[in-house]
């Protein structure tokens, strides 16, 4: 099958999904990632395909949506693919991108499967959640999700293991300090490195203006 084919299939076929998703994790947060990983893959040594189908479909079932079941995304790329007559080292190598990528993964000790091809679409999704996108999507998630913007006298806990951080209900600007300003330093390529320093500094200089206005 035609490369541009398949890919052009997935599109449909995740835009189909995601009809109706939260504002943050809808198709068109899949579309910057894919726009940010094809970017960054023209600067690596990857298989481009396999990065395309691994970006269009990591969010296909986000666990947050789902009782916190990690093996549907998963899941469902596979029997996409499956259908659409994908070759089985491709399937396998994108599925495993999709259940290996997030950051409450990282949380976990142990042996984690990783490969170039992941560490592209990883930075993708990840720069995509910060700067100003990321903090339209913090807090769009955290009204979805009736939480507090600011709560000051609940701290930041910067020692959460994954299975606290999945049930965390903590104020929207904790985010900030539990992930989003950790993620610069996560990233895996130089241009998502470069690309992470100016949405970091943008961050930065939100927190300083959100603390200036609410302690007024």
């Amino acid at each position: 099958m035609a490369e541009e084919n398949i890919v052009e299939k997935t599109i449909n076929f995740v835009k189909q999904t995601l009809k109706g998703a939260e504002g943050g994790h809808d198709w068109f947060h899949t579309e910057r990632a894919f726009n940010t990983a094809r970017y960054i893959a023209q600067k690596e040594k990857v298989e481009v395909l396999v990065v395309e189908l691994a970006v269009l479909l990591h969010d296909i079932a986000d666990p947050k949506f789902h009782n916190g079941d990690e093996s549907i995304g998963p899941s469902m790329a596979e029997t996409f693919l499956r259908k659409e007559k994908v070759d089985k080292e491709t399937i396998d190598h994108v599925v495993n991108i999709i259940k290996h990528m997030s950051f409450k993964n990282s949380l976990e000790a142990g042996e984690k499967f990783n490969s170039k091809e992941l560490q592209v679409v990883q930075d993708a999704d990840r720069l995509d959640a910060i700067g100003a996108i990321g903090i339209a999507r913090a807090f769009n998630y955290g009204g979805f999700k009736n939480r507090a913007l600011f709560n000051p006298e609940i701290p930041p806990n910067l020692q959460m293991t994954k299975e606290e951080y999945k049930k965390s209900n903590a104020p929207t600007i904790n985010h900030f300090y539990e992930k989003l300003l950790l993620l610069k330093d996560k990233m895996n390529t130089e241009s998502g490195k470069k690309l992470a320093e100016e949405r970091h500094r943008f961050m930065l200089d939100y927190l300083e203006q959100f603390y200036k206005e609410w302690n007024t």
